[in-house]
């Protein structure tokens, strides 16, 4: 009789821990330093973005957040640290725009893209700007469609690299205004602007993190931006779907942590997170870097990425784009 008492006590007692866990978890982390690795070269708007965040969320959390930079293999390096690592919310890893691209173009994926990840919530949302130099005969978005119909694989447009996110929007104009833009890849935004100021180059395809100040000093004028409505930084620009509509695009930063993380340890990151993306002087440095606060729950963020790979998916298939 005793043991059978003993086994119904027990019942009892473990939904109550059960119920009583998550906080208790919460409540305890983190309870030693997190480390935070970032895919992005040090110095880049990323870089900036991810080590401000982490400066705040050590203060607010009690623990050291250690940024580490971990470059190579599109992601692939940061993104296995965290995949890894123990799940319970003391990794995390900066994600960006070109993680649902590197996903598709992928053909072994060395971890799942969704499954394998925690996704905690987006940090800054940003858009594309198609600009040309100040001095371009190409005024606005339909000049820049009617001279590439007329001068078919003759128009230019730089872009990171092949399989970029740069790459894969000018792809999606060149698919929805059935023109043959000719994509000329660099390795980073200056080169590309020596080529344009020196009419070597048409059109640039960059991010607002690296547009901005160009366009702010008056060297670039911007044709479109990529996002769904005009850019709260730079209003007076049409949006490329005034033009051609569905072709929408806000790229952004993210945090993810790995699968299997505590859902109330998810919790507390999220609504620090939140905390942080209202404070002033993050938004204004956000503005600076060319950015907007875009705090997301888990699902909005886990949403977004799969159906950006769908999206991306379609265009690099259509235009047959291999992995570089």
């Amino acid at each position: 009789m005793r043991s059978l008492s003993s086994f119904f006590a027990n019942c009892l007692v473990l939904p109550v821990a059960l119920l009583l866990g998550a906080p208790v978890v919460a409540q305890d982390y983190p309870s030693k330093p997190i480390r935070f690795t970032i895919c992005c070269a040090p110095g880049g708007s990323a870089d900036l973005v991810t080590r401000l965040l982490a400066d705040k969320l050590a203060a607010r959390l009690g623990q050291p957040v250690l940024p580490e930079n971990r470059i190579g293999g599109s992601g692939v390096l940061a993104n296995g640290d965290v995949v890894k690592a123990a799940p319970d919310g003391h990794t995390m890893v900066l994600l960006t725009g070109g993680f649902p691209v590197a996903a598709v173009l992928m053909k072994q994926r060395p971890y799942d893209p969704i499954k394998d990840f925690q996704m905690v919530s987006v940090i800054a949302s940003y858009p594309f700007f198609l600009s040309v130099s100040a001095d371009s005969p190409m005024k606005n978005l339909p000049d820049m469609i009617a001279r590439a119909r007329a001068n078919p694989d003759k128009v230019t447009y730089a872009v990171a690299g092949p399989g970029s996110v740069h790459h894969l929007l000018g792809e999606w104009v060149n698919i929805e205004a059935g023109v043959s833009m000719v994509n000329v890849p660099f390795k980073g935004a200056q080169q590309a602007l020596v080529e344009l100021y020196g009419g070597r180059l048409d059109v640039m395809v960059e991010a607002a993190t690296a547009s901005m100040g160009p366009l702010r000093s008056g060297k670039l004028r911007a044709l479109a931006v990529s996002s769904p409505q005009r850019f709260t930084l730079m209003p007076d620009v049409p949006t490329i779907a005034e033009t051609l509509p569905g072709v929408e695009l806000s790229s952004w930063l993210g945090l993810a942590t790995t699968a299997g993380t505590p859902r109330a340890v998810v919790d507390k990151l999220n609504r620090e997170i939140r905390v942080i993306l209202q404070m002033p002087d993050v938004q204004k440095r956000l503005a600076d870097l060319g950015g907007v606060a875009a705090p997301s729950s888990p699902e909005e963020m886990r949403t977004r990425i799969e159906t950006e790979m769908v999206r991306w998916k379609r265009i690099i298939d259509l235009k047959k784009i291999e992995p570089q």
